[in-house]
């Protein structure tokens, strides 16, 4: 006879509860963390957003960096940009920021107002407790001082505390900063998905984490 093993265990009664409270469109409200604030982004944002982000010179967080390469630094695995013009970009941020399962969120400096990049909530599914962080973009002035862990466990906090079960990050599987990023952060690797997306014309293959609570 062939063992048929139990099903899961049940989610307890007040988490299942939050299935049919949790919106559609995610709304984490503004987050606050030690040194960034977390908001929903607003076409205004494009303008700054594109010069922190078009390969000329920045200075955020008292870090200054040079003329760079904006594709390679910022844009290779995104599905679109570079942008030639702020109004390109605005488009494409519009566009993810209308989406009805997501919700695009400008990341702030907190003590000067300066804009430092973007991420997104995507993939939102509150029947099944499950959402996903995305479109994760930020200047190469801020890049490598902690902000994309303090914004995506600031959001991981908010989000559970909500009522999430699952928090996803997938990112290109070539994209190595990315896959080494989610595991010091604790994202647990769940495999990849061979030819899963076409991007800018190209086969991506998606590498997949999830994070979820201690005792889920």
């Amino acid at each position: 006879m062939i063992d048929i093993p139990e099903p899961g265990p049940p989610w307890p009664e007040e988490v299942l509860a939050r299935r049919h409270v949790l919106p559609t469109k995610p709304d984490p409200g503004v987050v606050r963390t030690e040194r960034l604030e977390i908001r929903p982004y607003v076409p205004a944002d494009a303008p700054e957003l594109h010069a922190i982000s078009n390969g000329e010179p920045v200075t955020r967080m008292g870090r200054p960096v040079e003329a760079y390469d904006a594709e390679r630094i910022v844009w290779r695995f995104m599905p679109w940009g570079p942008f030639a013009e702020a109004d390109e970009l605005r488009a494409g941020h519009d566009h993810l920021a209308q989406q009805p399962d997501s919700r695009t969120l400008t990341v702030v400096d907190a003590a000067t107002g300066a804009l430092v990049g973007c991420v997104s909530l995507i993939a939102n599914r509150p029947l099944d407790l499950s959402i996903e962080i995305g479109a994760v973009w930020y200047t190469p002035a801020v890049q490598g001082l902690g902000v994309n862990r303090e914004v995506t466990l600031g959001l991981g906090e908010v989000l559970f505390g909500l009522g999430y079960q699952r928090y996803e990050w997938k990112c290109d599987a070539r994209n190595l900063r990315s896959r080494h990023a989610a595991e010091r952060m604790g994202f647990a690797y769940e495999g990849t998905f061979a030819a899963h997306k076409v991007i800018k014309g190209r086969r991506r293959d998606t590498a997949w984490f999830a994070l979820v609570p201690a005792d889920g």
